[in-house]
């Protein structure tokens, strides 16, 4: 069973959005994007137990909290503004079909829509396939004052007029639909309340018969005052003193001392999974051990689930790198694709993000009107999928998460201009820092390679820059350049060597080889004892910078200048760059910050 399409209005920070899936997704953009509204949503309609709640919604899953849409005289009753999230399946099992067949419909995998009653004949596998669409409303409900949210069949040919079938929490449960949220996962993954992963597997196992009554028993009979006769004297005064308020009419002792308050409920909130780590270790409470051994426990539940129903199980998960390293990434992101019929996975992580193809790589955008839709990478231009999986962990991932990238041709520059750019914010405070802008530096390599990164990053939305040697090349090949970046910048020297050489004081250029020398850090490379003429001195830098670029020798020099100092060219580049991501009022300062105590 698979999602193909989910549509989101007025949820959480997401006012609109229709969103296309084809098998696992791995679901990409910047923080308060709306990749988490994305799997909330999901869970709104396939989640078993989120309608069960009481209340099932409240103010903040509106978009914007708004509710309410309020007359326009302070007499007419408000109108309420209902939130809806619709979801379409297909690859449905025989379970699901048998139990919902009136309200299986029929997805055009071509065109990606639903197919219309009048289009029963194009409804013909595999250009077509049954699927089964399901939508939660919810809504404020003014005369009871309460929130409220019911699922139902989106198709329900056999209901009312203007009235749809509920879907009950049975159906659901087939789908085996879970949400493994970042910060509630740890705390209740082995814990026995309602929803958790282990009281999911014991559900899909028949394993609870009896489990409450027998364990209820068991503490009733649990005499804890016999090895404690201490409290006897204690309680019977108590007794003595309460007798002199309340008659119990009860022969011998009237209060007794219990480990649970002997519910149900309590004993789910109260029972413990215990576990040892190592041989000297007595066992302790699974929350207590390590956060990573904690999130790879999780791991191993849900295998545990997706072989208890391995066609139905879809899973959202947030984050699976918190607290874990990479080689376990890598491990849950491999058995989330191999293992399960669908996942939705948000990360930040390069281990994580290099797992998937890039056309199971969605990239979310939102506009002005907190409208979301979502680029599969694969669409965006110039970039083969080998590209992707060999430069993910080099800095790719950190630029699609961002909102502009400076491409440089080589690892020189990759180093050197970040240095520039610290130096530069440092000093000046009304410049926006990259980071915070979300403008990642890119080595491409080489400059043939730049001209496809630029195209990549300019299709997914990003504001594209460039910064390169000059050099005589073709007409075509210069014009490919300043087509594939929003800012095309070609310094005026042969090589950012010469750049350094002839735009860096050359006091600081000695110094630089002079430090070298002492630290004994120049590696064998033959610095001269006396300072050379300036021709020789920028010469001999030129030689040491080429020769070691992996060294970041070039960042090293820049270190040591000044502001004033700096090469101009590597400053009026990135000008250019902060022109483009001015910093807002709201950054110039604490006085700027208005917080709102609600």
């Amino acid at each position: 069973m698979k999602i193909v399409r989910l549509t989101i209005n007025n949820f959480r920070s997401i006012k609109n959005a229709e969103l296309f899936f084809d098998g696992h997704s791995l679901i990409l953009g910047p923080n308060n994007i709306g990749k988490s509204t994305i799997c909330e949503a999901i869970d709104l309609v396939l989640g078993p137990d989120r309608i069960s709640r009481f209340p099932p919604i409240e103010e903040f899953d509106f978009y914007n909290a708004q509710y309410l849409k309020l007359g326009e005289n302070e007499d007419e009753d408000p109108e309420p503004i209902p939130l809806r999230v619709e979801v379409v399946l297909i690859e449905l099992s025989e379970e699901v079909e048998s139990r919902c067949g009136q309200h299986i419909e029929f997805w055009s995998k071509e065109e990606s829509r639903l197919l219309s009653p009048g289009e029963l004949t194009l409804a013909n596998p595999p250009a077509a396939v049954k699927c089964l669409r399901l939508e939660t409303i919810g809504n404020y409900n003014c005369e009871e004052d309460e929130f409220e949210a019911q699922t139902y069949f989106s198709h329900s040919p056999t209901a009312e007029d203007g009235e749809l079938n509920k879907v009950g929490k049975a159906v659901k449960r087939m789908f085996g639909f879970l949400y493994l949220r970042t910060l509630r996962t740890g705390s209740r993954a082995l814990s026995l309340e309602r929803g958790s992963l282990l009281d999911i597997i014991l559900r899909l196992e028949g394993a609870r018969g009896g489990l409450w009554e027998k364990a209820i028993k068991r503490l009733r009979e649990l005499d804890i005052e016999k090895d404690a006769a201490h409290l006897d004297p204690v309680l019977t005064a108590i007794e003595e003193r309460l007798g002199k308020y309340i008659s119990s009419g009860v022969d011998g002792r009237a209060t007794s001392l219990y480990v649970s308050q002997l519910t149900r409920e309590h004993l789910r909130k109260t029972m413990a999974f215990f576990l040892s780590m190592s041989k000297d270790q007595a066992p302790v409470p699974f929350q207590q051990v390590g956060t990573g051994t904690l999130n790879v426990l999780v791991l191993a539940l849900l295998s545990f689930i997706a072989e208890i129903k391995p066609s139905s199980v879809i899973f959202a998960m947030e984050e699976p790198e918190i607290a874990l390293p990479p080689y376990t990434q890598r491990r849950i992101a491999d058995y989330l694709l191999r293992s399960t019929t669908q996942a939705f996975v948000t990360s930040h992580s390069p281990f994580v993000i290099e797992r998937f193809q890039p056309d199971q790589t969605l990239l979310l955008t939102r506009d002005e009107e907190a409208s979301v839709s979502s680029q599969k990478i694969s669409e965006a231009s110039g970039l083969k999928s080998n590209d992707f999986q060999r430069y993910a962990r080099r800095g790719l991932s950190e630029c699609i998460l961002g909102r502009g990238a400076i491409v440089v041709e080589g690892l020189t520059e990759f180093h050197a201009l970040p240095v520039v750019a610290r130096k530069l914010e440092e000093n000046n405070p009304d410049l926006q820092p990259l980071d915070i802008s979300g403008v990642v530096f890119f080595d491409a390599e080489t400059e043939s390679n730049m001209v496809k990164f630029g195209n990549f990053f300019k299709d997914l939305g990003l504001t594209t820059f460039s910064f390169y040697d000059f050099l005589n090349r073709k007409p075509e090949n210069k014009q490919a350049l300043i087509d594939a970046f929003d800012v095309d910048f070609e310094h005026e020297h042969k090589g950012f060597e010469v750049l350094i050489a002839n735009e860096v004081s050359l006091d600081r250029q000695w110094d630089f080889l002079v430090n070298l020398r002492e630290t004994g850090d120049n590696e064998g490379f033959q610095i001269p004892e006396d300072r050379p003429d300036d021709e020789e001195l920028k010469k001999t830098v030129r030689s040491a910078l080429k020769g070691k670029k992996g060294a970041g020798w070039a960042a090293r020099l820049l270190e040591s200048c000044s502001v004033e100092e700096l090469p101009e060219s590597v400053v009026a580049f990135l000008n250019k760059v902060y022109e483009q991501f001015p910093k807002s009022d709201f950054d110039h300062g604490a006085d700027a910050v208005e917080v709102s105590l609600l």
